[in-house]
């Protein structure tokens, strides 16, 4: 895959650094993110993936480091200098995170049409037909059966709740979204069938991406460039094939020869 060709980035990352006591879990991460791009982060567990997403996610404040994201008419903007409203602001309509356990970022008691209307509600969105006509759009969208709407997503399985998140996520149209081991605990077949829409769905949308996996293979399908993490640092960086095809550090060739178990 090639990544997009535009003139500035979406999100720029500089210095991210993280400590949990004595622990450094993470250290002077830095890269940048283009429109329509999509970032892998890999390592095994405890590398620092899921705090590097989070602290970029602003989700977890960092110990140092800068986050831009290219706002709406605006150019770069700081995120950690935002108000909390202009925050959560961000996080309902340019921004979507997608949790790698689906009851995370579901409401698991109400309807699925609720599940996917409840963002565009937070927008001001307040008629009910488009409401509904939207969320059943969007449940076809991501391969739910529309007359489903009204179900509980504790009636679904595991890849459709999965699927469901990603359509309460996209239906405000978002420039990125952050994915924390999206198709970790499902089936082999039903991954497959989640890699192919979420493939779709990013390009269809020029959608921008960054996501967490320990999983190269999942990597290399979705991913134009990707960042190897070992405890806490960024060991290698570049284009998905090139860093899966020629490894450069030992840390990724352990990786890449499946020495190192995830």
């Amino acid at each position: 895959m090639n990544a997009p060709d535009t003139k500035s980035p979406l999100l720029r990352v500089r210095g991210i650094a993280k400590r949990y006591g004595e622990r450094v879990a993470l250290h002077d991460a830095s890269f940048d993110l283009w429109p329509g791009e999509v970032l892998a982060v890999v390592g095994e567990s405890g590398s620092g993936k899921s705090t590097l997403l989070n602290a970029i996610a602003a989700r977890d404040k960092p110990d140092a480091g800068s986050v831009e994201f290219q706002v709406r008419g605006g150019g770069l903007q700081e995120v950690f200098t935002m108000t909390e409203a202009q925050q959560r602001m961000l996080a309902r309509t340019d921004w979507g995170f997608v949790h790698q356990n689906p009851a995370d970022g579901l409401r698991m008691d109400v309807s699925a049409g609720a599940n996917v209307g409840e963002r565009l509600m937070g927008l001001g969105e307040r008629h009910y037909g488009r409401l509904r006509a939207t969320a059943a759009e969007w449940l076809g969208r991501v391969e739910i059966d529309p007359a489903r709407i009204d179900d509980a997503p504790r009636t679904f399985s595991g890849g459709m709740r999965q699927r469901l998140q990603i359509a309460r996520n996209l239906v405000t149209q978002p420039r990125l979204v952050f994915m924390d081991e999206p198709t970790s605990g499902l089936d082999v077949s039903v991954q497959a069938r989640l890699l192919d829409l979420l493939r779709q769905l990013t390009r269809q949308m020029q959608l921008a991406a960054i996501v967490v996996t320990h999983d190269l293979a999942v990597a290399r399908l979705l991913a134009h460039r990707m960042l190897v993490m070992q405890q806490g640092r960024v060991v290698e960086a570049g284009l998905t094939d090139q860093v899966l095809d020629d490894p450069q550090h030992a840390y990724t060739q352990l990786l890449v020869s499946s020495v190192l178990q995830p």
